[in-house]
């Protein structure tokens, strides 16, 4: 009979712990919704909390860091229970933070790696897998023997793209000491923007081995522009996969590209806060992997962009 009694109290506490949970309110900073990155990243957000059966709520700061800092002003006085961040200003957003964390409201930082107060790191290491991928650039122009003159179209305004270009440097001179960068653009993290400054790099240096994007408008606005250019014998590298990367793979214009598991980054933010919040131990960083995607494995990844 006690026996019965422990377990029917237990059920009761796991039932009464859950619906705490599932009143919880969850609020999501996002940085843009320009790609199919950050598009996904917000659908596994939604399912997993649909799932958990939190609330969640995402705010599109449309690459203004401004915006992002008034939008986190704004859940501390709705009193949201936990603040996820995709910060486009890794320092600028801290004081936004620190005032979240005084109001007893902790705050997640997603994607972009923020020092400080709040809770955890949940995302890829950036300048990793930045140094991976110059690497491969290095190896590459080695091999084809062509130029060596490297071309980059970044995001000039995100902390996280310039952790990607500074890992990148780093990877490519340790891989390929002839090769050099003569050229590096800011497409503002803007599809139409990245497009118009590749114009201009494709433009001022006509005899480029490789370029490099650090996010998708920008691989998007490379491959458009190198498209229009015909006879460019470069390679693109870059982030982020989508339908027409996965065709300039099949044509030979991409050579390698990083490929974050958005919808898995999403989900993992929504679950680790709700482990917080439910009083689990939340280690400093909640790791994601890439993978890094070419000829020998993009049919795994075809279906995802049909």
């Amino acid at each position: 009979m006690r026996r019965f009694v422990l377990a029917a109290t237990s059920a009761a506490l796991c039932i009464l712990s859950t619906a705490a949970l599932a009143q919880k309110r969850i609020a999501m900073v996002q940085a843009h919704q320009e790609s199919r990155f950050r598009i996904d990243l917000n659908t596994g957000a939604h399912d997993e909390a649909k799932r958990l059966g939190a609330r969640l709520v995402i705010y599109n700061a449309n690459n203004n860091p401004g915006l992002q800092t008034d939008a986190i002003e704004t859940y501390i006085n709705d009193k949201v229970d936990i603040i996820l961040v995709l910060a486009i200003d890794a320092n600028g957003i801290k004081p936004a933070i620190e005032e979240a964390v005084k109001a007893g409201i902790p705050v997640l930082a997603v994607d972009t790696v923020v020092s400080g107060a709040n809770l955890a790191n949940i995302g890829v290491d950036n300048k990793d897998a930045g140094r991976e991928i110059g690497r491969r650039v290095g190896e590459y122009l080695a091999s084809a023997g062509g130029p060596q003159d490297v071309g980059i179209v970044g995001a000039l305004n995100s902390y996280i793209q310039n952790l990607r270009l500074d890992g990148f440097k780093e990877g490519l001179a340790a891989a390929n000491p002839k090769a050099r960068i003569v050229g590096t653009v800011d497409g503002q993290n803007v599809q139409n923007v990245a497009q118009n400054a590749a114009e201009g790099l494709l433009t001022a240096h006509a005899n480029l081995g490789a370029v490099y994007a650090t996010g998708e408008p920008a691989l998007v606005g490379v491959l458009a522009a190198s498209r229009a250019r015909a006879g460019g014998k470069f390679k693109v590298f870059g982030w982020d996969l989508n339908s027409q990367a996965i065709k300039a793979i099949d044509d030979g214009l991409v050579g390698t590209i990083v490929q974050q598991e958005a919808y898995k980054l999403g989900a993992t933010a929504v679950a680790t806060a709700i482990d917080h919040l439910g009083g689990k131990k939340i280690p400093p960083v909640v790791a994601v992997p890439v993978s890094f995607v070419d000829k020998s494995n993009v049919d795994g990844f075809r279906a995802r962009f049909k």
